[in-house]
């Protein structure tokens, strides 16, 4: 990816209020690959989900 992303604090996720951080960095990941395979990577909705699960998943998962 030679594209660089700004990392920032995700915003409320009302599927998650009061669970361990690590479903929704699964989840985040998961609806971007379902976006991308449905609408392509330059689809701008799918790069939300892009920016989530680079900020809440711990680096070492992210490469």
């Amino acid at each position: 990816m030679s594209e660089e992303i700004k990392l920032d604090t995700p915003k409320f996720d009302a599927r998650f209020p009061n669970v361990n951080q690590t479903k929704r960095c699964w989840q985040n990941y998961f609806d971007y690959t379902r976006c991308v395979e449905a609408k392509g990577e330059d689809f701008a909705p799918c790069k939300q989900f892009l920016k989530a699960y680079n900020a809440l998943c711990p680096n070492e998962w992210v490469s």
